[in-house]
């Protein structure tokens, strides 16, 4: 590289000033002293919350939203939200289904209103979060609990249905954080919790594109505390919920599962409104497994996979599919059908029951 002069350019080490790279280290070593100082405060704090436990936030007259409330874990949620006198907001895609939460919830003597809602629909997220603030309050307590699965292998799944994963799994929690998330700040008020999954840290065969949005949604909740961290706002939390396959939600009932139990919905729900008043970071459900997890990187890929393959052999479920026939002619089955995708039947067209299973956004798998 030549200088100005023309002549080549040459750094002259005697130009460092001696006392800035002086001053350089002293700050480095007083950030590393200071880190690690924080740092074993924050496991004294651990182990004394694990002795004897950590104290609970009280979510009266909070507002809170619940994402896929039409049934499944989202139902389970706005019934336990209620009875702690939370005001309990339900999105779905099934009115049935909210006009049947919200029916549940106001049995429980609790607040409950419901929207017709598609998520994956950015502007039909922000004119409804209006209507939200202006007949019920501003949200504290938002669930981002909406999810789908096509539960195919990759090169099976339709480019549509790929895409309908991402836009309900992941993508549609910007949209929800960023409609609500302005008031919390504002407040210095508030919780975002994200229904995750276990497929988010782990890959699982004909999951490749849940597992796929799954591992951004925990990335979504890390980063996103990181930020509110960063700006300042200690009262706005976010808490990660990663459950194994959960049972009697209509989606995976069959799914082939070894070694671990599949678990209850009801203490799934119990657990998450636990970690949630207890402004937990994260929640691997079971418990057990957070030391499976942490071994992942120790281990050769060999035995992670082996270990993975054997414990879920096949998480597709086993319902027998009837193909359908469009206006077109042509015919389709399970997930290919329109209605998986989120888009209205307007076509008279019968459904199969695996497809009834899955129109519902609720959570419904891992």
């Amino acid at each position: 590289m030549l200088a100005s002069n023309g002549k080549p350019f040459s750094f002259d080490k005697s130009e460092i000033n001696p006392s800035r790279k002086k001053s350089s280290i002293k700050h480095t070593v007083l950030d590393v002293v200071i880190f690690l100082l924080t740092s074993l405060g924050y496991i004294l704090q651990a182990i004394y919350f694990q002795l004897f436990g950590k104290p609970t936030k009280d979510i009266r007259d909070d507002v809170a939203l619940v994402t896929g409330g039409g049934g499944g874990l989202g139902r389970l949620l706005a019934m336990r939200l209620t009875k702690l006198g939370a005001k309990v907001v339900v999105w779905d895609i099934n009115q049935d289904g909210i006009d049947e939460t919200v029916k549940i919830v106001q049995s429980l003597g609790g607040f409950c209103k419901g929207y017709k809602v598609d998520i994956s629909n950015r502007e039909e997220v922000y004119k409804c979060a209006d209507q939200v603030r202006e007949e019920v309050g501003e949200v504290s307590l938002l669930f981002n609990n909406a999810g789908v699965v096509s539960g195919r292998a990759l090169l099976d799944t339709p480019d549509h249905l790929i895409e309908r994963s991402f836009n309900v799994n992941i993508i549609a929690h910007f949209w929800t954080t960023k409609a609500f998330l302005p008031s919390m700040l504002e407040r210095d008020h508030g919780h975002i919790v994200t229904i995750a999954s276990l497929a988010g840290h782990v890959g699982i065969s004909k999951l490749v594109d849940y597992c796929s949005s799954k591992f951004a949604a925990v990335g979504f909740d890390e980063a996103l505390r990181i930020e509110l961290e960063y700006m300042g706002a200690h009262g706005v939390f976010t808490t990660a919920i990663c459950p194994y396959f959960i049972q009697a939600t209509g989606m995976f009932d069959d799914v082939n599962s070894r070694w671990v139990p599949t678990l209850n919905s009801n203490d799934v729900a119990d657990k998450i409104i636990d970690a949630v008043r207890k402004n937990e970071k994260y929640a691997i459900i079971p418990g057990y497994l957070q030391i499976m997890l942490a071994i992942k990187w120790i281990f050769p890929w060999g035995c992670n996979s082996g270990f993975l393959r054997r414990l879920v052999p096949d998480a597709t479920p086993q319902h027998a599919v009837t193909p359908v026939t469009t206006p077109t002619g042509a015919k389709l089955s399970g997930d290919a059908h329109p209605l998986a995708s989120g888009s209205a039947d307007n076509n008279n067209t019968k459904t199969s029951p695996l497809l009834v299973h899955r129109l519902s956004t609720g959570e419904r798998v891992l």
